[in-house]
């Protein structure tokens, strides 16, 4: 498997690649190796060099996180969204009775690890501070792709995908907050109030 046909299939022509992901023998380290650690890399590097070396202008002053303020917040986000992928396969495996659907944690983990396609390379819109809000697009379509992909993958009924996606997007908007929280501790509280301050002399 070609990581550029996979990812074009999954966002091009969903239902048709999640049937063909639906039959693949995989496994977890797989997927993260082969596909998940290569994609997570976007937003993370796009991000440091968005924040720590273009920076944030406006009102005639460019503020930029500290390099190594920077390094730390890209290593830690990137690990991060690794844990949050696994995390958030492990529910949606835990929630398949609960809407119809057959357990399975390798299916669930290609569930999530595929449908974050479109929010991982959303990731590239970080390069510009001011863009970034665009990513959110993004991941917004890999909603939709779970959507779609739940039926498939996890087995439930059509008619339940809508509430099954819901419920995901909850858990997922809370863990999102809790990954938020901790990758906070890494980042100096003083650091961008030193951006700041060298900004404006």
């Amino acid at each position: 498997m070609q990581l550029i046909e996979r990812a074009k299939g999954i966002l091009l022509k969903p239902k048709e690649t999640w049937a063909d992901i639906e039959a693949e023998t995989a496994s977890t380290a797989g997927l993260f190796t082969g596909y998940l650690m290569l994609l997570a890399a976007i937003p993370a590097v796009c991000g440091f060099i968005g924040m720590s070396l273009i920076g944030f202008s406006g009102f005639g002053v460019t503020v930029r996180v500290p390099l190594l303020a920077g390094l730390a917040n890209m290593v830690v986000s990137y690990v991060l969204s690794l844990v949050g992928v696994f995390v958030l396969a492990l529910i949606v495996d835990a929630l398949a009775p609960t809407f119809g659907g057959m357990k399975s944690q390798i299916q669930a983990l290609k569930l999530v690890v595929y449908a974050s396609t479109a929010a991982l390379l959303g990731g590239v819109f970080s390069l510009l501070p001011s863009l970034s809000m665009l990513g959110l697009l993004a991941a917004l379509y890999s909603i939709y792709l779970i959507y779609t992909g739940l039926p498939v993958l996890m087995k439930n009924p059509p008619e339940k995908s809508l509430v099954y996606t819901v419920v995901i997007l909850v858990a997922g908007i809370v863990m999102a907050v809790v990954i938020g929280a901790v990758g906070s501790l890494f980042m100096p509280h003083g650091a961008m109030m030193g951006a700041w301050a060298v900004a404006c002399r």
